[in-house]
């Protein structure tokens, strides 16, 4: 394993060295429009006391049961 590590960190410093930076796009993707609207409704819910919460699954098939 530690060969492949080696060898993985040799290839890296290589490619970086010929491009003159990092040898691939740094970047973080942007979820889109119903995406940040379903990550709100989550948050929402899991803040509202009404809701009903549930410890494990066996406790959330019970209850979908009824």
């Amino acid at each position: 394993m530690h060969g492949y590590l080696t060898t993985a960190f040799n290839i890296f410093v290589c490619q970086s060295l010929r491009e003159g930076g990092i040898p691939f796009a740094i970047k973080t993707e942007r979820p889109n429009k119903e995406t940040i609207a379903a990550m709100l409704e989550a948050e929402r819910i899991a803040k509202d006391q009404s809701v009903k919460g549930y410890t494990d699954l066996d406790e959330l098939f019970a209850g979908l049961k009824k």
